[in-house]
């Protein structure tokens, strides 16, 4: 920094608490590592999002003239550019990949990940190694998001890219579905991993199929699998495993996996020219004259031919930039070599290839080179079920064509939710079963007759409440499954999780079922009603309610599909499955974000649910009547003449301090609302003589939005 003679360094002029460089200090979280971490419920608020409050972007993307958007795109495949220029003269392969890439992190285990939010801007995804060189994809695509602003996201113009390259290359289409909304700042949301280097692997236990939950990604940076073979070991069996382990993850089975691999390696190229090490670093490591540019490239001209991205060099196909049968033609025809690229990264080799079997090369179309396969792609005809099925789809191209389009689709879409979400003239008539379809439901029936059988019927307030919430609990705003609406709480599954105590709920059901039948409306719309005629009877405040939900049938439930939304861990609930690497109030934490809860919000709900009687056990009771929608909790929990002593992993016993006898017990989900200095702070609030009423409020607010998270139905 300059001094005052504008010569040398002098003292900083600024500040330090508003220095952002890394040389701010100490943070809270350098200090006390453990700390809960509360930010995780406050990100992505409104102060980040530099769009108007009553930006609407639904109504937006409506009005977009998206015959002419598609036209735009579509030219951009063929408009090489020489700041970066197209392989074949033609981006189609490169807006594949990134558009692949884009939806491609979206894994079952939380619903995380995928195209759903433009994510692929920010770190860590834009400086993934696997994601080398689509920081010029997206500046490629800059000209036309200018042009169309507000009227399409850059999440749906980073999938809608891609649909249209295949199109432009002849390839099949199922459909498009707009509606997925920007985000502004990286996700704090995603645990990638604990590795800190790229390509590390340790999240792994004894076996290569032990993949640490919620990941699919068998490395660090990578979206699927190593292309070169399980830690560039080219062994096509192994590398087979790991495509299966790592697709299942991803909502693929073994048929959508070989057309997703084959179909997207029916395009483009993978670069790696010359020497991986002269490649600089990635865009949020870069200088700042480079301007978000990454992997500055010194080997010859750095671009072109010149390319390094992946280290595997060449095409798959003879034609790359035509969809066509070629990627089976080839991989059966010719026995393979392994070799090294230039790169010096693993790659197969035909033997003796024929002239009109090898590819142009990409920037100088009157020479020939050969085409390559990866490890990941010998695996297609090394393990014997993706030998039999990559024998099927080379036999019947239509069939081939028509299994790549709906897992190309389903990839693109699968974080999107529901069908009733999709926005857009290109949205398939054809409901799918992994859209968790629900049938519309009834509204019209007497709500307040309903209400008065069920207060008449022989059900708790505890009861109605639980189960209402054991309904509604299972939505997860990451991929939008799970919620109240289609009452599939009622079907296996999720009728036999041990959270929601089977021979309770099925009882319980039984009742409900019967009044749903007898008033005309649906299992779904009478298990909330129920929940919400509990909180009436507790509080004596009236509880809004939307009718409408509907019962989805067996026939539209992939149950085994459900099976991830299982909560291992419901803190709301104080259940704990079993013993797990992460704690319980973590666990609740991410519950709590993934149903869209601030940390008031979940507060109040632990505290609401809780003083009705709701836990797994006698932990967090702390109220002596169940029946009144009370602050009891919190007052107990911040009694300072009780003592708590720990008993056990995830239970503690209060006793008073001044006689040692037993009053409460509690879990970790209980005590760290007193604990943890932000949520004592809350709790506090709702502690105070003066906000009983708030109390309420804020817990009834709370659990409506619970309850009509998956309410896409209404506006």
């Amino acid at each position: 920094m300059l001094d005052n003679n504008g010569e040398g360094e002098g003292k900083c002029p600024f500040m330090h608490g508003a220095v952002t460089t890394s040389e701010k200090g100490s943070t809270n979280s350098n200090w006390w590592p453990n700390q809960l971490d509360l930010s995780l419920l406050h990100q992505h608020d409104s102060k980040s999002n530099p769009m108007d409050n009553d930006y609407d972007y639904a109504l937006a993307f409506k009005s977009i003239n998206f015959k002419q958007l598609k036209l735009d795109i579509h030219k951009l495949m063929t408009d090489s550019q020489d700041w970066w220029p197209a392989d074949y003269g033609h981006y189609g392969g490169f807006f594949v990949r990134m558009t692949w890439h884009a939806a491609g992190t979206y894994r079952t285990g939380d619903g995380r990940g995928g195209g759903g939010t433009g994510a692929q801007r920010f770190a860590p995804l834009n400086s993934w190694p696997d994601n080398g060189n689509l920081d010029k994809a997206r500046r490629l695509l800059w000209p036309i998001k200018q042009k169309y602003g507000n009227k399409i996201s850059w999440a749906d113009l980073l999938i809608l890219a891609g649909n249209v390259a295949i199109e432009s290359m002849g390839g099949p289409i199922f459909g498009y579905g707009g509606g997925r909304s920007d985000i502004w700042h990286p996700e704090q949301d995603i645990y990638w991993g604990s590795e800190d280097e790229w390509l590390g692997d340790n999240r792994y236990g004894d076996t290569r199929q032990d993949l640490e939950n919620p990941l699919a990604a068998v490395q660090m940076g990578l979206i699927y699998v190593n292309p070169e073979g399980p830690n560039s070991n080219p062994d096509p069996l192994l590398s087979a495993q790991d495509i299966r382990e790592t697709f299942s993850r991803m909502a693929m089975n073994d048929e959508e996996t070989v057309a997703l691999i084959a179909g997207g390696h029916t395009f483009g190229k993978a670069h790696g020219a010359g020497d991986a090490d002269l490649v600089g670093p990635e865009p949020e490591n870069s200088s700042m004259e480079d301007q978000g540019f990454g992997w500055k490239n010194k080997h010859g001209t750095g671009l072109g031919d010149d390319t390094i991205t992946s280290g595997i060099e060449g095409a798959w196909t003879a034609n790359p930039i035509q969809w066509d049968n070629g990627y089976f033609d080839t991989i059966f025809k010719y026995d393979w070599k392994l070799v090294k690229s230039p790169a010096g990264a693993h790659q197969w080799h035909p033997i003796n290839p024929l002239p009109e079997d090898m590819a142009p090369s990409a920037h100088d179309s009157s020479r020939k080179v050969t085409t390559m396969m990866t490890t990941a792609d010998m695996a297609l005809i090394s393990d014997p079920i993706y030998l039999e099925i990559s024998k099927n789809f080379h036999e019947n191209p239509d069939i081939f064509s028509d299994i790549f389009s709906r897992a190309w689709f389903k990839l693109l879409h699968r974080d999107m939710g529901p069908k009733v979400r999709y926005l857009g003239p290109e949205v398939p008539e054809e409901e799918l079963i992994w859209q968790d379809p629900v049938p519309l439901g009834n509204s019209d029936y007497d709500i307040v007759a309903l209400k008065e059988s069920i207060s008449n019927s022989e059900l708790t307030i505890t009861e109605m409440v639980e189960t209402a919430w054991s309904s509604a609990s299972t939505f997860r705003s990451s991929d939008m499954r799970g919620g109240a609406n289609g009452a599939r709480i009622r079907l296996q599954p999720q009728i036999s999780w041990l959270a929601n105590k089977p021979d309770q709920l099925s009882r319980i059901l039984d009742i409900l079922e019967k009044l749903s039948i007898k008033h005309g409306a649906s299992v779904a719309d009478t298990i909330v009603l129920a929940g919400n005629v509990g909180i009436e009877k507790a509080s004596g405040i009236p509880v809004p309610f939307l009718p409408g939900r509907g019962d989805a049938c067996a026939e539209q439930t992939d149950a085994k599909s459900f099976d991830v939304l299982e909560p291992l861990s419901d803190g709301f609930r104080n259940y704990l499955k079993q013993n797990y690497s992460v704690s319980p109030e973590e666990m609740m934490l991410d519950r709590a974000q993934l149903l869209g809860l601030s940390a008031p919000e979940m507060t109040v709900i632990v505290g609401g649910l809780r003083t009705l009687g709701v836990s797994s056990d006698d932990r967090g009771l702390f109220s002596n009547d169940v029946d009144d929608l009370s602050n009891d909790f919190f007052t107990n929990l911040l009694d300072m003449g009780v003592e708590w002593i720990p008993t056990g992993s995830n239970s503690y016993d209060g006793k008073d301090r001044l006689t040692g006898k037993l009053i409460h017990r509690a879990s970790r989900t209980d005590l760290v609302f007193g604990s943890n200095s932000q949520l004592r702070a809350i709790s506090e609030v709702y502690a105070q003589y003066d906000n009983s009423n708030k109390f309420k409020n804020d817990f009834i607010h709370a659990w409506n939005k619970i309850m009509n998270n998956d309410r896409f139905d209404i506006s």
